[in-house]
């Protein structure tokens, strides 16, 4: 005889959004990232950015402060002058972002507000090389809602890293974006079965029918 199902089983990935619990983190939509001219070229990638995502990306951030969930920003940024304190892959890769740069900073486009935060990073996920994790469970936050670049990269490793740390994370599939299609749509499908994935239109319904307002 089987043993009987834990009573904490979910039935499945979209549970009620609490606004109180949802923190949206928008990944490394910084000045660096979209320099068309200095950076190698990926037509398809500043085509579906400047688009559609980052207004997409406008449309969450303005929904997410009217009904009062925590935006967070993370940026690529050395803590350091010289860079000495970058992981050994940004070493490798040589991204080099200065600290207090215009590279580092968020595009005007959906530019902080107020006190939110902007957690630098140099690391693909923010809870490798930052105290993500530690803020947002002090501030009660269980769901994490990512949007940002690229999606292969930065998104997937957040995506996998938040899940395995015990966090309800939400994918917003055209919130986000990397240097092609392809590649968007088959890093989409590997770490699906880590996330709930919304489209911009859906989760915006979604917080309108369960925050009420």
């Amino acid at each position: 005889m089987s043993a009987p199902r834990a009573r904490d089983v979910y039935e499945r990935r979209e549970q009620p959004l609490h606004a109180e619990r949802c923190g949206l983190l928008v990944v490394d939509v910084q000045n660096w990232v979209m320099d068309e001219e200095n950076r190698q070229p990926r037509p398809e990638f500043y085509k579906a950015a400047r688009g559609h995502v980052i207004a997409n990306i406008a449309r969450l951030i303005d929904r997410a402060r009217a009904s009062g969930v925590e935006v967070i920003y993370t940026v690529m940024e050395n803590f350091t002058g010289d860079g000495r304190d970058r992981s050994l892959d940004y070493k490798l890769s040589n991204f080099f972002i200065a600290k207090g740069s215009w590279d580092a900073k968020v595009i005007d486009e959906v530019a902080p507000c107020g006190d939110e935060m902007v957690i630098p990073k140099t690391s693909s996920s923010l809870f490798n090389s930052t105290n993500f994790e530690y803020l947002v469970r002090n501030i009660g936050l269980d769901t994490i809602i990512v949007a940002g670049f690229l999606t292969d990269q930065c998104i997937d490793h957040t995506i996998r890293d938040g899940a395995d740390r015990g966090f309800h994370m939400i994918c917003v599939k055209d919130g986000c974006a990397t240097d092609t299609h392809a590649r968007h749509e088959a890093a989409l499908n590997a770490f699906k079965g880590y996330c709930r994935m919304e489209t911009t239109d859906s989760l915006l319904a979604a917080m309108e029918r369960d925050f009420g307002r």
